[in-house]
């Protein structure tokens, strides 16, 4: 009898083993059955375009320009600074912000007002410096060397106290220049001026021999694309460089401070440094790569994923290869940033599913010594391609991406 019961237990512990190994193997595929953000987990992985190992890397980054996760401490004192610059769509982003992160207090935006209440959960206090949560505090489309000047005191202001422990995660979208172009020049003629724009620099504003206008009357509308490229003051070239460099190094608006050869290089490694250091940037054109660096730098989640729309109001605009030459030469150095940027945000998307890959098949390996591991497993790659070509400019960006996703 006795021996009876200790061929039982001996049935059962072995029963038992063998329920424990096959949990190892099975268990990590089909335990993700929801997910607290929204949509299912293996959709949040496939959610996402898988980089391409055949891409070509033009600059050299270090880990440390790649890694970029921030410890955002909401309930503490830290701030997102959203820098929006014209024409990048950072509209839609800027609602992302207020309307689609999911918090544990989210922003309280009531209908007919333009701005919403983005407090943190324990006080109420702003965590987003954005158009659509303090307005344009520091002057419509304030730009990098106005908002590292500004914020600041006026959140002291707003807040009633000064605060110098305050961390600053300055954020951006940029745009393929000649798309972007396209589409101030559009906005422009439909008689859009931004003319109440501040450009602050070195505590006071250009006077007007420092930035003529290019039109007179009250806007530009009805101007014709020649028209718009004509002027030689016209904001809208190489408009992202300007505003995401440190215009105090070339005299801010006077263009008589260094020689213009000078001038633009000093901005456009002013820009390249002030983008790289960035705790975030994201290109209109890759809008789910955006919003997955995006959750992946601040470990916050968007409830609703990103859509890429195939239509603008560049993609209506025929033009022929002088054209197309022309709007490059005016905004050369903004091409050479969005080349620059681009490689810089592919490299950091495929760096950051590299890690999460690795770590997950790390996570997924059993605790058994005699697990034997499948040359995939020890790879560290993705496998699928993501299909890139290169810009062409004729096309607006949507045309020539959405579909190769």
């Amino acid at each position: 009898m006795v021996e009876r019961s200790s061929k039982f237990l001996f049935i059962a512990v072995g029963s038992v083993l063998f329920m424990l190994i096959l949990y190892q193997y099975v268990a990590p595929g089909m335990m993700n059955f929801g997910s607290p953000h929204g949509y299912m987990l293996e959709d949040d992985a496939d959610l996402f375009p898988t980089p391409d190992p055949h891409y070509v890397k033009k600059f050299y980054f270090p880990i440390r320009d790649l890694e970029r996760t921030v410890h955002f401490e909401i309930k503490g004192d830290d701030v997102i600074v959203f820098l929006h610059i014209q024409k990048t769509g950072g509209t839609t982003f800027g609602r992302h912000l207020v309307q689609n992160v999911r918090l544990e207090v989210p922003c309280d935006c009531r209908p007919g007002q333009k701005k919403c209440t983005c407090y943190r959960p324990n006080r109420k206090e702003t965590w987003l410096f954005s158009r659509f949560s303090t307005g344009w505090s520091c002057g419509l489309h304030a730009d990098w060397t106005e908002l590292t000047n500004c914020v600041p005191g006026v959140l002291n202001k707003k807040e009633s106290r000064m605060k110098n422990q305050r961390k600053f995660y300055y954020i951006t979208l940029l745009r393929d220049p000649v798309s972007r172009y396209l589409s101030e020049w559009r906005h422009v003629q439909r008689g859009a001026t931004w003319k109440t724009s501040l450009h602050m620099c070195d505590g006071r504003t250009p006077t007007p021999e420092e930035l003529p206008p290019c039109y007179e009357g009250t806007d530009w509308s009805g101007c014709t694309l020649q028209q718009f490229m004509d002027c030689p003051y016209n904001l809208a070239n190489n408009r992202q460089v300007r505003m995401l460099a440190d215009l105090s190094l070339v005299g801010c608006y006077n263009m008589s401070f260094i020689p213009e050869k000078k001038r633009a290089q000093v901005l456009l490694e002013s820009a390249k440094k002030n983008l790289r250091d960035m705790a975030f940037f994201g290109l209109t054109e890759f809008q789910r790569k955006t919003q997955y660096l995006f959750e992946r730098t601040f470990h916050l989640k968007f409830i609703r994923p990103f859509m890429q729309y195939n239509s603008t109001r560049a993609a209506d605009v025929d033009l022929d290869n002088d054209t197309i030459q022309r709007i490059e030469e005016l905004n050369d150095l903004d091409m050479q940033l969005y080349d620059y940027a681009r490689d810089l945000f592919q490299q950091r998307y495929m760096y950051k599913r590299q890690l999460e890959r690795r770590e997950q098949r790390l996570k997924n390996q059993p605790l058994f010594p005699f697990r034997r591991t499948s040359s995939s497993d020890s790879t560290f790659r993705d496998d699928a391609p993501e299909s890139e070509g290169s810009r062409l400019p004729t096309e607006d960006y949507m045309n020539h991406i959405i579909n190769r996703w």
